[in-house]
């Protein structure tokens, strides 16, 4: 997993009880650790019928505590409640959650959630009849009345064989949510932040459409990094095969039209407009009311029109309404990088405009990295080296902070 400043050095707690989805745990420490986080983990007695606390230390490099009495340190309890920044306990059994609703401290791990002074998020997993009791219940509200964030449980098969909800949500869900509460506060934070992301796709017949290549990872990893600094992110994407940005609002279009029409809806009070998709220039000036058949000639004659500019449009919108604040647009070239992302950003009244040549064989569609070029509104160009996805989205946000901090936006 590549390193996110988010996690980078944080001192992150990781509870984990008596579940079989303590298999899920382990995923998810090293997924935490690999991303640069210091995690803690302490294991219950039945935990550790489930998994041992070796598993948890070859995948943190860190001691694993199960024993209140058994450490060398001086009231661990204390020790690690105080240092840690998030409290994660995953999974949360339905005797834990009851312990902690009611108070109750004779583990280390229900010790160590009442002397802990950071957020707390808890991931439910039992037997959907337990979870769905009303004492479950209860506690459950107990807890999220005390600011306990509360993650799932999630529908699927149990252990049981049973189906229903109470499965532990999946580890790569759960850390979307371990950035959000981590980066509540952040430097965007009650800042609005539009990203759209992906290809779109222009109809031909009821079974083809025209689109590219794109494959919304950069426009992702764009949302993401926005998320990790507090702001309130919508990510309008085409279609992709890509898992849900937890904490985006997720609004999902297929063509121009849809894009545009999401994209002006979403900037009417929006700080920032991020436009990574790869919007399609053209499509069908007709779309067949059926499928188009092979038939007997030797060709098809396909006529295109121009679809809407979306960035032309927003520029529009922002003469009237002053919204969006910032607008950053991307161009995806293959020839003359510099000069037509100079024109863009001049006849488009942008912010910024990211410029990537998408012919390189190490940037832009079907890969993890890009190298790109960020063009300012005065003309103004910086090259970046050759980066993960990732870090491009790091450097765009970092430069949306400084812009709206300097401009006192």
């Amino acid at each position: 997993m590549t390193p996110a400043p988010i996690l980078r050095g944080k001192r992150l707690l990781l509870g984990v009880t008596g579940s079989i989805a303590a298999y899920k745990a382990a995923d998810l420490a090293s997924k935490l650790a690999q991303a640069g986080a210091h995690v803690d983990v302490i294991l219950t007695e039945a935990a550790t019928k489930f998994i041992a606390p070796l598993t948890f230390q070859s995948v943190t490099g860190r001691k694993a505590h199960t024993d209140l009495w058994g450490d060398d340190a001086h009231v661990i309890h204390v020790g690690l409640g105080e240092s840690a920044e998030l409290l994660v306990i995953a999974p949360a059994t339905a005797d834990a959650i009851a312990k902690m609703a009611h108070g109750l401290a004779n583990d280390l791990l229900t010790l160590t959630a009442l002397a802990a002074r950071c957020p707390i998020l808890v991931a439910p997993a039992m037997d959907g009849g337990m979870f769905e009791h009303s004492a479950t219940q209860a506690n459950l509200r107990t807890l999220i009345e005390r600011d306990v964030t509360v993650i799932g449980p999630a529908e699927g098969r149990m252990a049981s064989g049973l189906m229903g909800k109470g499965r532990m949500v999946e580890p790569n869900e759960l850390l979307g949510h371990i950035r959000l509460a981590l980066g509540r506060g952040g430097p965007l934070a009650g800042r609005r932040v539009v990203v759209t992301a992906g290809g779109t796709q222009e109809a031909l017949d009821p079974v083809r459409f025209i689109s590219n290549h794109s494959s919304g990872k950069q426009g992702y990893a764009i949302a993401q990094a926005a998320l990790d600094r507090g702001a309130e992110v919508t990510l309008i994407a085409g279609p992709n095969s890509l898992p849900p940005v937890v904490g985006a609002v997720a609004v999902n279009v297929r063509s121009a039209a849809e894009m545009a029409e999401a994209v002006l809806k979403a900037c009417a009070d929006a700080d920032a407009l991020i436009m990574a998709a790869a919007v399609a220039d053209f499509k069908p000036e007709s779309e067949s009311e059926q499928k188009i058949k092979r038939g007997a000639s030797n060709g098809y004659d396909l006529r295109l029109t121009k679809t809407v500019d979306i960035l032309m449009a927003v520029a529009e919108q922002k003469e009237r309404t002053g919204k969006p604040t910032l607008t950053v647009g991307f161009a995806a070239e293959t020839q003359s990088l510099i000069e037509n992302a100079r024109e863009k950003v001049f006849k488009k009244k942008l912010s910024l405009i990211v410029a990537n040549d998408v012919s390189a064989a190490d940037a832009g569609f079907f890969v993890d990295t890009n190298r790109v070029t960020i063009v300012d509104a005065g003309g103004g160009a910086s090259e970046l080296p050759l980066m993960s996805k990732a870090e491009v989205a790091e450097s765009v946000c970092e430069r949306i902070e400084r812009l709206l901090k300097s401009k006192g936006w």
